[in-house]
């Protein structure tokens, strides 16, 4: 039986390099991601964590794959997640040139079926983070400025 899956599309009017700069670099992730900044070495096998502004552990996991300019996958755990778990939740960027835009797919995996549940925690904050944040990343790299009207 396979996990299900959170896929979320959007395209991004720039250039591949600077959306692969904006999703590897905490002073581009901390504009648009809430104020989280993400921490790794992008060493495969490495760590990758995602600290607030108040210094506090939001999340961590392992970087599996890094192809630069293409994808990078990593294991994603909370520490505040209480869910039971064979395997630890999966977050993959895929990037692709398409011209002068590029299509940015994230996919959110390993979930369990309680975690697509509309009343989970974890369904509220798939559903209602990712569109947020990839949207605060689309203006951030379109305009300089993240959307001021959203907050999660």
């Amino acid at each position: 039986m396979t996990s299900p899956n959170y896929v979320y599309t959007t395209y991004i009017g720039t250039s591949v390099e600077r959306v692969w700069e904006a999703l590897t670099k905490s002073e581009h992730t901390e504009v648009y991601f809430f104020g989280r900044k993400v921490q790794s070495t992008w060493q495969v096998g490495d760590e990758v964590r995602f600290i607030k502004e108040n210094d506090e552990l939001d999340v961590t996991g392992e970087l599996l794959e890094f192809t630069l300019f293409e994808n990078i996958t990593y294991t994603w755990t909370a520490p505040s997640d209480t869910t039971q778990r064979d395997q630890p939740m999966i977050v993959s960027f895929a990037l692709t040139q398409l011209e002068d835009t590029i299509k940015l797919t994230l996919m959110h995996s390993n979930l369990v079926d309680s975690d697509i549940m509309e009343e989970s925690n974890t369904f509220y904050g798939l559903n209602n983070g990712w569109p947020a944040i990839l949207s605060n990343l689309k203006s951030y790299l379109e305009t300089g400025k993240p959307l001021k009207a959203i907050h999660v």
